[in-house]
């Protein structure tokens, strides 16, 4: 459909495979269902017991209600409240730190944010410089309250609306509703300039990584792993030389999944939480378009099960 090959592919993004959602009628809450149900079973948890859902995406199911309604009442959360929050690749970044101040404030006991994107349904697929980036996948974690030293210690998180020129979805939206002119326009789809958007990620995700390790006294040796937002290998690796990091300590699932947006942090989680130590210092790091970034300092809180 493009001129591209897997050669040219890899060599510029580490992308192999990614996953896409097929189906009539099947959206982002139907993954972000799954990683919730998943996460319930496995850690035998009542739903009625959750307090609050936020969900984080860029490809909502509709308008509204907010996907985050829908993921609860799949999922039987009766006695939750809900809602969604949008900050491109960096809205599950966001969502994580507004629900840990939930458990920190004494509002909540038991919270779950799931981050995930149908970034299907917003490529076109005869865009070389998008549709070989973006894939559908959701994951999800549990957020406790603790009395010990553990959870999301510390954030550094930042945005520049004047950054939107570079990456966003022309129409949609109130400012530009949907047309006949728009559709035919293929304005509905992924707006990318590449270049420019590899710059800004590359200085800014390096930069608040290492920020946050300043903020808290850490070194490289402190650092037990990076997670950082799958969105090219390149980037991934301009923020591990920075913090002086070997390749061993950063996730890395981009092979598989490709960019999922709201999906790709919550994903490595899912991929390597049986290698994660009670006590392991994780350095979560996204950057989005907005633009938005930061990076998010975590104790992890629990031994593999």
């Amino acid at each position: 459909m493009v001129d591209t090959s897997d050669e040219w592919i890899t060599t510029r993004t580490g992308i192999k495979e990614r996953r896409i959602l097929k189906g009539e009628g099947l959206g982002t809450s139907y993954m972000a269902t799954k990683a919730v149900a998943d996460l319930l079973q496995r850690y035998n948890i009542d739903p009625l017991d959750i307090d609050l859902l936020i969900c984080a995406t860029t490809t909502p199911d509709m308008q509204f209600p907010a996907t985050g309604n829908l993921v609860a009442s799949n999922c039987g959360m009766t006695n939750a409240f809900s809602y969604d929050v949008s900050a491109a690749c960096c809205g599950f970044l966001f969502a994580l730190n507004t629900g840990a101040q939930f458990i920190e404030t004494g509002r909540c006991k038991k919270v779950i944010v799931v981050g995930g994107d149908k970034m299907s349904s917003i490529v076109d697929y005869t865009d070389r410089t998008t549709c070989i980036i973006f894939g559908d996948g959701a994951g999800a974690v549990l957020l406790e309250p603790t009395t010990e030293h553990y959870g999301v210690l510390d954030s550094v998180l930042k945005s520049d609306g004047s950054g939107w020129v570079h990456l966003h979805q022309k129409a949609g939206g109130s400012q530009r509703p949907a047309s006949i002119a728009t559709v035919m326009a293929n304005e509905h789809y992924i707006y990318q300039e590449g270049q420019k958007v590899f710059r800004f990620a590359v200085q800014n995700m390096s930069d608040a990584c290492v920020e946050i390790m300043q903020h808290n006294n850490l070194t490289a040796d402190d650092v037990d792993w990076l997670v950082p937002h799958q969105a090219n290998l390149r980037i991934i690796n301009a923020a591990r030389e920075r913090m002086g990091l070997p390749e061993s300590k950063v996730m890395e699932n981009i092979q598989r999944y490709g960019n999922t947006t709201s999906g790709t942090i919550p994903l490595c989680l899912w991929d390597w939480q049986d290698k994660l130590k009670k006590g392991d210092n994780l350095i979560l790091a996204a950057f989005g378009g907005g633009f938005t970034w930061g990076s998010t300092y975590i104790k992890w809180a629990m031994n593999p099960q």
